[in-house]
C-alpha cells in the first residue's frame, strides 16, 4: 500500500525528536501523495530522513500523531496486539488491575485512545480521527488479551464526548459498544467500595489517577476530623472514613456527585461518621473560618482551574486563594493535602502558588511527600504533549512555638 509522505520544514519536528508523538500543521513543508483524513502517512525530515508513521488529519492543528518510529512497521493486527499487550503487561507490573487505566493515549504509544477498566467493564474514549477508525477492533483485541488472563469483560461503553473531538472535526459520541448492560458498576479500590456511573459520571466515570494518593491519606486520618473539598463522589472522604476518622465532611458543588457520595458512604458503612454537603467551596471555606472551625486534615482536590496557557494567570490566583482558605482551617500540627490536575499549571507554578498561600495565611508547611498520578497514567518524558499533569502535595502545618 502506497502512503502519502509528509515532509517537515528544516528545523521543525522538535516535539517528535524529543520523543513525543505530535507534529503541528505549521511544522510541515509539504505532503506528497493522496490521502484521506485519518489515513496513515509516512513522515520524513526536511532532508528525506525517515521519521516513522502516523495518522494525519487536516482538521486538527496536531496534523500528524505518530504511531511508530519505524517506517517499515506495518500498522496491522500484529502491531495493535503488540501495543495493547505491552500496555496491559505494564499495568500488571505496576498497579492493582481490578480497576485501572489500561491505555493512556500517547504515553502508551496509541495517540488519542484512552481505555479504562472498571471491574468487568471497559470504558473507551477516542479523541483522534486516526484511532477512531480502529476503536472497535482495538477493543476486541484487548478483550482477547484480557481473556487470556482469565478476565471476562461483560460490557463496553464509549465516552468519546469530550470537546477535544470537535477540534479533530469529529462529533461527540456516547453510548454502548455492543450489548447494553447496567452502567452502574461497583468497584473496590484501596479497600473502599464505590458505585461508578460509567454513563453519566465525569470523564470516563471515575478518577483513577488519584488511586494511590487517596491511599496515602488513609494513614493520616485515624481518630481525626477531616474536611474533603471538591469531594466529587466522595473518594478522599471515604478513604479517610474507612481508616477510622472520627468525623469526615465532604463538600462538592454538584448535587449529583453529592448524592453518589452519600450512596458510597452507605455502601462502606461509614454514614455515621461521614456527611456530604452541596456547596461552593470558595463560599463555604470563609464561612467555616468565620465560625472558628478547625480540622486535623484538610484535603483540596479542585477541578482544573486552567485548560489553556492563556488562562494560567487567573488559575494561579484561584489556586492561591483556595489554598489560603484551606490552610487557615488546619489545626496546628494537622495535615494539608492539595493538588492540581491541570497540565498547564506546571509543578513550579503550583509550588509557588502554595508557598505564597502559606505566607498569606501565616502558616508554616513541613512537606511530607510530593506525589503525581498513579502509574497506570504513565508520564512519558517527551515533547509538549507531556502526560505529566497531576501534582499532589501532603504537608504538616506547624506554627512557631
Amino acid at each position: 500500500m502506497e502512503h502519502a509522505i509528509v515532509t517537515l520544514k528544516k528545523g521543525e519536528g522538535r516535539t517528535i525528536k524529543a520523543g513525543g508523538a505530535w507534529i503541528y500543521d505549521n511544522e510541515i513543508a509539504n505532503v506528497v501523495g493522496s490521502f484521506d483524513d485519518g489515513d496513515v502517512v509516512l513522515v520524513h525530515d526536511f532532508d528525506g530522513y525517515p521519521m516513522g508513521k502516523g495518522y494525519i488529519n487536516r482538521h486538527s492543528k496536531i496534523r500528524v500523531r505518530m504511531l511508530t518510529r519505524h517506517q517499515e512497521q506495518g500498522i496491522d493486527d500484529v502491531f495493535w496486539k503488540m501495543r495493547l499487550q505491552a500496555a496491559w503487561d505494564y499495568r500488571k507490573a505496576t498497579v492493582d488491575t481490578s480497576s485501572c487505566r489500561i491505555v493512556f493515549g500517547e504515553a502508551d504509544f496509541l495517540p488519542g485512545l484512552v481505555i479504562d477498566k472498571f471491574s468487568d467493564v471497559l470504558v473507551v474514549e477516542s479523541l483522534a480521527l486516526g484511532i477512531d477508525r480502529y476503536k472497535e477492533h482495538l477493543v476486541d483485541l484487548l478483550k482477547e488479551i484480557l481473556a487470556a488472563d482469565g478476565i471476562t469483560i461483560r460490557g463496553v461503553y464509549e465516552r468519546s464526548d469530550a470537546k477535544e473531538r470537535l477540534k479533530e472535526g469529529m462529533e461527540r459520541v456516547k453510548g454502548f459498544m455492543g450489548a447494553e448492560f447496567d452502567t452502574n458498576v461497583e468497584i473496590i479500590e484501596n479497600g473502599v467500595h464505590y458505585m461508578v456511573d460509567v454513563k453519566e459520571g465525569q470523564k470516563t466515570g471515575f478518577f483513577l489517577d488519584q488511586k494511590y494518593n487517596r491511599l496515602a491519606i488513609q494513614r493520616l486520618c485515624p481518630g481525626k476530623r477531616v474536611l474533603d473539598c471538591f469531594t466529587h463522589t466522595g473518594s478522599f472522604a471515604l478513604n479517610a472514613a474507612v481508616s477510622g476518622a472520627k468525623e469526615v465532611i465532604g463538600v462538592d458543588a454538584s448535587e449529583l456527585a453529592v448524592a453518589q457520595a452519600r450512596e458510597n458512604a452507605e455502601l462502606n458503612g461509614v454514614s455515621g461518621t461521614t456527611t456530604f454537603q452541596c456547596a461552593d467551596v470558595f463560599d463555604l471555606l470563609p464561612e467555616l473560618e468565620a465560625r472558628g472551625e478547625q480540622f486535623d486534615v484538610v484535603i483540596l482536590d479542585p477541578p482544573a482551574f486552567t485548560k489553556s496557557r492563556s488562562s494560567v494567570k487567573n488559575a494561579i490566583k484561584g489556586y492561591r486563594e483556595i489554598n489560603i482558605r484551606g490552610l487557615r482551617l488546619v489545626k496546628d500540627g494537622g495535615y494539608f493535602a492539595t493538588c492540581s490536575c491541570s497540565h498547564f499549571m506546571t509543578p513550579e507554578l503550583f509550588t509557588k502558588a502554595i508557598q505564597e498561600a502559606a505566607r498569606s495565611a501565616h502558616r508554616r508547611l513541613r512537606q511530607i511527600e510530593y506525589r503525581t498520578q498513579a502509574a497506570d497514567h504513565p508520564i512519558l518524558w517527551a515533547g509538549d504533549e507531556t502526560s505529566y499533569y497531576l501534582k499532589f502535595y501532603i504537608f504538616q502545618v506547624v506554627d512557631e512555638k
